[in-house]
């Protein structure tokens, strides 16, 4: 169980860090990802089927999803349609496209060579599956770390946090908000070439909740794993999609049947945006109390300390 939850949330893993890109760095919530997700797989399979390699695939996949990206950058910041209308206009155009490039709903792959197969043959598909991800997912971490330590990457991080401030000291802000767009798409579809290759086939529904899913891990990941560092922001996906996938598994494993998965993706997402809410009024309360406590006690000692005085320079 624990196994196959490593592998699978590390397939993921660009997911979840597709979503923190836009959701984290840029503060916008963006519902591309349930377009972006399923136009990968869309990509990568109709290609693989058509006598490409695996990472070939892959690699197409996440520049298609860079592309669905540019749209919505496009749709937010020339057209200034809002953000969230810009992503359910591309989701939306997206499913048609979906449809064009696999021929129907669902396409499977028949013989074709995937990812896990140019790994050892004597390796369990478990194993394949973590090596695999290890490195798919090493290379993204890594790659981001480098350029969030360039100009490139500051600037990125500073429109996410001030755009009028960041445009003031000439940052093309509707330029890094595309770029963040599609870098963010881009992720995100490759995540979906690599659990299609998994999976052993495309479908045009694999996209429903992948947003509810990425959301839990970010949320997750900072819940088990926090820190200021971009590096450590950046595990923190990681763990958080791999924590997620454990989580899902073991409610697979008490008997919830897989209709459900939906359903037990919403609970989950409630429960980590609630948790930190309820630890930080807890945290609150007890130190308004502990406050409190001090401020009587000063009371106490000011009240102990006056009485003595007050006898001895009183008349009586």
């Amino acid at each position: 169980m624990l196994i196959s939850s490593l592998g699978q949330g590390l397939l993921w893993a660009p997911l979840a860090i597709g979503v923190f890109i836009t959701f984290r760095i840029l503060d916008i919530p963006d519902l591309t990802t349930e377009g972006s997700f399923p136009f990968g797989a869309a990509v990568a399979v109709s290609l693989m089927l058509k006598g490409q390699s695996a990472i070939v695939a892959a690699l197409a996949g996440f520049v298609a999803g860079c592309l669905a990206g540019l749209i919505t950058g496009i749709l937010d910041t020339k057209l200034h349609i809002p953000s969230l209308l810009a992503g359910i206009l591309t989701m939306t155009g997206l499913y048609s496209i979906n449809m064009h490039i696999m021929g129907k709903s669902n396409v499977p792959l028949l013989n074709e060579k995937v990812l896990t197969e140019y790994l050892p043959a004597g390796w369990s598909l478990e194993i394949q599956t973590i090596v695999l991800g290890l490195i798919v997912t090493g290379i993204v971490v890594t790659i981001l770390y480098l350029m969030f330590k360039t100009r490139l990457g500051l600037s990125l991080m500073a429109t996410g946090n001030n755009k009028n401030m960041s445009a003031a000291n000439g940052i093309n802000t509707d330029g890094m908000i595309i770029f963040g767009y599609m870098i963010s798409n881009g992720f995100i579809a490759l995540s979906g070439a690599l659990i299609a290759q998994s999976n052993g086939y495309a479908d045009i529904g694999m996209g429903i909740g992948t947003i509810v899913i990425g959301l839990a891990s970010v949320l997750v990941g900072e819940i088990f794993l926090r820190g200021h560092n971009i590096l450590t922001r950046l595990i923190a996906m990681v763990v958080g999609a791999i924590v997620y996938r454990l989580l899902l598994t073991v409610a697979m494993g008490l008997g919830f049947p897989p209709d459900d998965l939906k359903i037990l993706s919403a609970v989950i997402l409630v429960i980590v945006i609630c948790v930190p809410i309820i630890q930080t009024r807890i945290r609150t309360k007890r130190q308004l109390k502990k406050y409190l406590e001090q401020m009587e006690d000063k009371a106490d000692e000011g009240i102990t300390s006056e009485a003595p005085t007050k006898g001895i320079l009183s008349r009586d």
